[in-house]
Protein backbone atom coordinates (compact mmCIF):
# COMPACT_ATOMS: atom_id res chain seq x y z
CA UNK A 1 0.00 0.00 0.00
CA UNK A 2 0.80 3.74 -0.45
CA UNK A 3 0.42 5.42 2.79
CA UNK A 4 0.16 4.40 6.39
CA UNK A 5 -2.93 4.76 8.02
CA UNK A 6 -2.58 7.90 9.60
CA UNK A 7 -1.29 9.65 7.19
CA UNK A 8 -4.53 8.04 5.15
CA UNK A 9 -6.70 9.88 7.52
CA UNK A 10 -5.28 12.96 6.78
CA UNK A 11 -6.01 12.83 2.62
CA UNK A 12 -10.18 11.59 3.67
CA UNK A 13 -11.73 13.13 1.06
CA UNK A 14 -14.41 11.72 -1.72
CA UNK A 15 -14.04 12.38 -5.24
CA UNK A 16 -17.66 12.42 -7.01
CA UNK A 17 -17.54 8.94 -9.37
CA UNK A 18 -17.83 10.79 -12.90
CA UNK A 19 -14.56 12.49 -12.28
CA UNK A 20 -12.56 9.12 -11.53
CA UNK A 21 -14.17 7.70 -15.33
CA UNK A 22 -13.14 11.13 -16.69
CA UNK A 23 -9.74 10.43 -15.44
CA UNK A 24 -9.91 6.66 -16.56
CA UNK A 25 -11.00 7.78 -20.02
CA UNK A 26 -8.25 10.93 -19.99
CA UNK A 27 -5.14 9.17 -18.90
CA UNK A 28 -6.17 5.63 -20.89
CA UNK A 29 -5.92 3.89 -18.12
CA UNK A 30 -7.05 -0.40 -18.04
CA UNK A 31 -9.20 -1.79 -15.37
CA UNK A 32 -6.46 -2.69 -13.30
CA UNK A 33 -4.19 0.98 -13.28
CA UNK A 34 -7.33 2.67 -12.45
CA UNK A 35 -7.75 0.36 -9.45
CA UNK A 36 -4.32 1.28 -8.73
CA UNK A 37 -4.80 4.87 -9.17
CA UNK A 38 -8.07 4.95 -6.74
CA UNK A 39 -6.08 2.92 -4.47
CA UNK A 40 -3.14 5.82 -4.01
CA UNK A 41 -4.87 8.57 -1.71
CA UNK A 42 -2.30 11.08 -2.76
CA UNK A 43 -4.18 10.76 -5.93
CA UNK A 44 -7.87 11.01 -4.17
CA UNK A 45 -6.63 14.44 -3.00
CA UNK A 46 -5.25 15.97 -5.92
CA UNK A 47 -8.24 15.19 -7.52
CA UNK A 48 -10.60 16.66 -5.20
CA UNK A 49 -8.56 20.05 -5.17
CA UNK A 50 -8.22 20.14 -8.93
CA UNK A 51 -11.06 22.22 -9.53
CA UNK A 52 -9.20 25.59 -7.55
CA UNK A 53 -6.00 24.48 -9.65
CA UNK A 54 -7.57 24.35 -12.70
CA UNK A 55 -9.07 28.03 -12.14
CA UNK A 56 -5.89 29.24 -12.36
CA UNK A 57 -3.54 31.03 -15.08
CA UNK A 58 0.25 30.68 -14.41
CA UNK A 59 2.46 32.90 -15.57
CA UNK A 60 6.12 33.64 -16.54
CA UNK A 61 6.75 37.06 -17.36
CA UNK A 62 10.11 38.02 -18.62
CA UNK A 63 11.43 40.98 -16.20
CA UNK A 64 15.37 40.97 -17.73
CA UNK A 65 16.38 40.72 -21.39
CA UNK A 66 19.71 40.94 -22.94
CA UNK A 67 20.70 39.82 -26.07
CA UNK A 68 18.33 37.10 -26.59
CA UNK A 69 18.64 35.01 -29.88
CA UNK A 70 14.83 34.13 -29.82
CA UNK A 71 14.03 37.96 -29.02
CA UNK A 72 11.58 37.27 -25.74
CA UNK A 73 11.59 40.72 -24.16
CA UNK A 74 10.59 42.64 -20.90
CA UNK A 75 7.30 42.35 -20.76
CA UNK A 76 6.83 39.13 -22.55
CA UNK A 77 4.50 36.19 -20.86
CA UNK A 78 4.51 32.20 -21.49
CA UNK A 79 0.97 31.35 -20.30
CA UNK A 80 -0.05 27.75 -18.51
CA UNK A 81 -2.98 26.31 -17.30
CA UNK A 82 -3.35 25.35 -13.88
CA UNK A 83 -1.75 21.57 -14.35
CA UNK A 84 1.47 23.28 -16.49
CA UNK A 85 0.29 23.06 -20.02
CA UNK A 86 1.25 25.89 -22.30
CA UNK A 87 -1.48 27.68 -23.35
CA UNK A 88 -0.04 27.60 -27.45
CA UNK A 89 -2.64 30.07 -28.72
CA UNK A 90 -1.90 32.73 -25.94
CA UNK A 91 1.90 32.67 -26.05
CA UNK A 92 3.74 34.14 -28.67
CA UNK A 93 4.71 32.22 -31.87
CA UNK A 94 8.58 32.23 -30.71
CA UNK A 95 9.29 30.13 -27.54
CA UNK A 96 13.08 29.30 -26.71
CA UNK A 97 13.09 25.86 -25.80
CA UNK A 98 15.88 27.30 -22.91
CA UNK A 99 13.24 29.81 -21.45
CA UNK A 100 10.93 26.84 -21.10
CA UNK A 101 13.96 24.58 -19.32
CA UNK A 102 13.71 26.64 -15.98
CA UNK A 103 9.78 26.87 -15.51
CA UNK A 104 9.17 22.98 -14.96
CA UNK A 105 9.77 23.05 -11.12
CA UNK A 106 8.38 26.17 -10.41
CA UNK A 107 5.40 25.19 -11.71
CA UNK A 108 5.70 22.01 -9.95
CA UNK A 109 5.76 24.06 -6.60
CA UNK A 110 3.21 26.22 -7.52
CA UNK A 111 1.00 23.10 -8.21
CA UNK A 112 2.20 21.51 -4.68
CA UNK A 113 0.84 25.04 -3.25
CA UNK A 114 -2.47 24.86 -4.19
CA UNK A 115 -2.57 21.16 -2.95
CA UNK A 116 -1.43 22.42 0.24
CA UNK A 117 -3.65 25.02 0.50
CA UNK A 118 -1.32 27.41 0.48
CA UNK A 119 -1.56 30.85 -1.62
CA UNK A 120 1.00 29.87 -4.59
CA UNK A 121 2.24 33.28 -5.08
CA UNK A 122 3.72 33.29 -1.83
CA UNK A 123 6.34 31.26 -3.30
CA UNK A 124 9.53 32.34 -2.28
CA UNK A 125 12.08 31.95 -5.33
CA UNK A 126 9.48 33.06 -8.10
CA UNK A 127 12.36 33.92 -10.68
CA UNK A 128 14.25 31.89 -13.14
CA UNK A 129 15.97 32.40 -16.40
CA UNK A 130 17.65 30.49 -19.67
CA UNK A 131 20.74 28.78 -18.97
CA UNK A 132 22.60 30.99 -21.50
CA UNK A 133 25.37 33.15 -18.93
CA UNK A 134 25.21 35.99 -21.43
CA UNK A 135 27.56 37.68 -23.42
CA UNK A 136 29.44 39.13 -20.29
CA UNK A 137 30.00 35.30 -19.51
CA UNK A 138 30.95 33.76 -23.18
CA UNK A 139 27.46 33.20 -23.90
CA UNK A 140 24.90 35.20 -26.26
CA UNK A 141 21.96 36.27 -24.05
CA UNK A 142 19.98 35.81 -20.99
CA UNK A 143 16.51 36.19 -19.59
CA UNK A 144 14.94 36.11 -16.54
CA UNK A 145 11.41 35.20 -15.51
CA UNK A 146 8.82 35.79 -12.65
CA UNK A 147 6.00 33.07 -12.45
CA UNK A 148 2.80 34.37 -10.90
CA UNK A 149 -0.39 32.78 -10.06
CA UNK A 150 -3.70 34.47 -11.68
CA UNK A 151 -7.73 33.75 -11.59
CA UNK A 152 -8.10 31.96 -14.98
CA UNK A 153 -9.85 34.18 -17.31
CA UNK A 154 -13.09 32.68 -18.95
Amino acid sequence: MYLDDLTKERYAVEVDESVWQFMKKHLGYNDEEMKKFRENPRNVDVLAKAPELMNKTIVAEVVESQGCNSQHKVGDKLIFDGAGNLLTKKNPKRICIYALAGLPKLIFAINELVYAGVDPNEIRFKRTGCFDVGVGCGGWGHIVMEVRVEERQK
